[in-house]
């Protein structure tokens, strides 16, 4: 799959229809008067969260979006119809700016979230509202409002639960691999993985959670070295993070995690913030006698022992991070709940 984050596109609403000059005319109706209708509205440009969508990429092809223009006031006080709005289709997580003045619109993460980015035009006035006293035969009428213009740039950062955080070639590929229906590229060189992948963790028939292996962080990410600020922009959005060790190579674990917790505290503390959870991996590499392994760290995260070849402790770490999940839901709701009762208000 093509992973596309961030795309360039410039929005027209379109311009509202004309006022319409015109008379009304009937064979036993002297001096009928004006009876010019209004011009429709301009039709409106829309962003909406489309659930099924996980790229960009769909707007990369279609830079331009313009919605059509209302339609023209007609005789007899008839209003130009107003046109349609254009709607354009974005995956959860995407976030609108705007490039002339740099503000923020929006930030779409919920699937019925959507957002009006380009208001339509009014239409213009027909010679029926102009009409009075002293002028009782207008010959006037306006055209319609040109619709708003904008230059937006979009920006996606994916949503997932459980975000796996770790060097190049830990084994975060062959660990989303072995635990859902994705298959990324695994190999044996760094950086296997260029770009993001989701996958749906069966946890049983009814119980399931989204994981998303990133590109491997390396020292210096937070300032952009390898593929540092794609990998970091995205783990922003988990609930849940994921520490993968490789303990079959030099590096003491303590080391290698000491590494990766600075990095993303370099990029925003409230990475630290997040729960984390540390998968030993590769422990069937290692011979049976060297398989316990002293493990300390400051922050009493939780430490699992596994083989994402063999499988080897994949049902215990599954069943944790879906509990813990859980959890940080409920938590969520109820916050939600304290900070929106009607009761705090009588």
């Amino acid at each position: 799959m093509n992973f596309i984050d961030r795309v360039e596109i410039h929005v027209k609403a379109g311009d509202g229809g004309d006022g319409c000059v015109s008379f009304r005319r009937e064979k036993y109706v002297p001096r009928g008067g004006p009876d010019g209708g209004n011009g429709g509205r301009g039709g409106d440009v829309v962003i909406a969260v489309e659930p099924q969508m996980r790229t960009l990429l769909d707007l990369r092809y279609r830079r331009e979006y313009k919605g059509k223009k209302g339609g023209q006031g007609e005789g007899a006080r008839k209003t130009g119809k107003s046109a349609d709005q254009v709607v354009i289709k974005v995956p959860p997580g995407t976030i609108i700016e705007d490039l002339d003045s740099g503000q923020a619109v929006a930030d779409l993460t919920s699937e019925s979230d959507s957002i009006l980015v380009a208001t339509g035009g009014q239409g213009g006035k027909g010679n029926f509202i102009f009409r009075s006293a002293r002028n009782q035969a207008p010959q006037k009428a306006t055209p319609g409002k040109q619709g708003e213009e904008r230059n937006l740039s979009l920006t996606l950062k994916l949503i997932a639960d459980v975000g796996l955080v770790g060097l190049p070639n830990a084994g975060k590929s062959t660990l989303l691999s072995s635990v859902t229906d994705a298959r990324p590229l695994v190999a044996d060189y760094p950086f296997s993985t260029l770009t993001p992948n989701l996958g749906i963790v069966k946890v049983d028939r009814s119980a399931s959670f989204c994981m998303i292996d990133i590109p491997g962080l390396i020292e210096g990410a937070h300032t952009g070295k390898g593929l540092g600020l794609q990998f970091l922009q995205h783990v922003e959005r988990c609930r849940v993070l994921l520490f993968v060790i490789d303990i079959s190579g030099d590096s003491p674990p303590e080391d290698i995690y000491g590494q990766l917790i600075a990095e993303l505290g370099a990029y925003s503390k409230k990475l630290l913030e997040l729960p984390r959870y540390i998968a030993l991996n590769k422990i069937d590499i290692l011979p049976e006698a060297d398989r316990s392994i002293s493990f300390r760290t400051d922050g009493g995260e939780t430490v699992f022992e596994i083989s994402a070849v063999s499988g080897e402790g994949l049902p215990d770490l599954v069943q944790e991070l879906y509990r813990k999940l859980i959890e940080e839901l409920s938590g969520d709701k109820k916050e939600d709940d304290e900070t929106f009762d009607p009761a705090s208000d009588l």
